[in-house]
């Protein structure tokens, strides 16, 4: 297990990037505290602890702006909250390399995803709003979340704008509320299989939440284009690396 110094330095940069992007946070976490030598299933678990703190942190200001799209957030949370504890119960069946290597693929994707802009689609009010659409959505999001400890965003941010028609901020600002609810069974459950050691995860912690509120407060004075071009292509790289250094064993 590496001293806590590393893992706090780690934290810190997962968190400064998830309050820059709103995206990448959870999805960084796991393969950052694999290749500094945190077990698969430890490394899985660990960020879940300061998820919440960091996705309440996040959502303060959306919130404050009004960019939260309340409706599609409690539908949301109903059909994501029992399909996390049914993918976290998974993840013992999985393996921790297994999922250290369906986190880099996560990653990739989240890459991908900020690398490629999301055109925003024109959707009717009465129509983001239809639980026969979001609950069954969510509940395959929150499966993901589960297994993965992931928070989500990389998932719910594209069916907010391309399905649901939010645009880009209201996209943000449901998802964080989203993945902290989401965040809560998904600790829980890890918890009781026991695949959080609560030191790393406090050491983690001590990184990211701060990490998160000054990534917030960077995000509207760094150059966005530029920012997400560079991020997204190191995103890409870095689980690139990390998938095959898993598959070399």
């Amino acid at each position: 297990m590496p001293a806590w110094p590393a893992v706090t330095v780690t934290g810190l940069v997962v968190g400064v990037l998830f309050g820059l992007f709103g995206v990448g946070g959870s999805s960084f976490a796991t393969p950052a505290l694999g290749l500094i030598g945190v077990p698969g299933l430890v490394a899985v678990a660990a960020p879940l602890p300061a998820t919440i703190p960091a996705a309440l942190v996040g959502m303060a200001a959306y919130v404050r702006r009004r960019q939260v799209e309340w409706p599609i957030a409690w539908w949301s949370i109903i059909g994501g909250v029992p399909a996390t504890v049914v993918g976290a119960l998974c993840s013992r069946y999985v393996g921790g390399r297994g999922l250290l290597i369906a986190s880099g693929a996560v990653l990739a994707l989240v890459g991908v995803r900020i690398l490629f802009a999301l055109p925003e689609a024109r959707v009717s009010l009465r129509a983001r709003r239809r639980p026969a659409i979001v609950v069954p959505a969510a509940a395959g999001i929150g499966l993901v979340t589960g297994l993965l400890a992931n928070g989500g965003g990389f998932l719910l941010v594209p069916l907010f704008v391309l399905v649901l028609g939010l645009t880009m901020p209201e996209s943000a600002g449901t998802s964080l509320v989203v993945i902290a609810a989401l965040s809560v069974p998904t600790l829980l459950t890890h918890w009781a299989l026991g695949h959080i050691d609560w030191g790393v995860a406090a050491s983690f912690a001590g990184g990211s939440i701060p990490g998160a509120a000054l990534g917030s407060l960077l995000a509207h004075r760094i150059p966005a284009e530029a920012m997400k071009r560079g991020f997204g292509s190191l995103l890409i790289a870095f689980a690139v690396y990390f998938i095959a250094r898993q598959l070399s064993g």
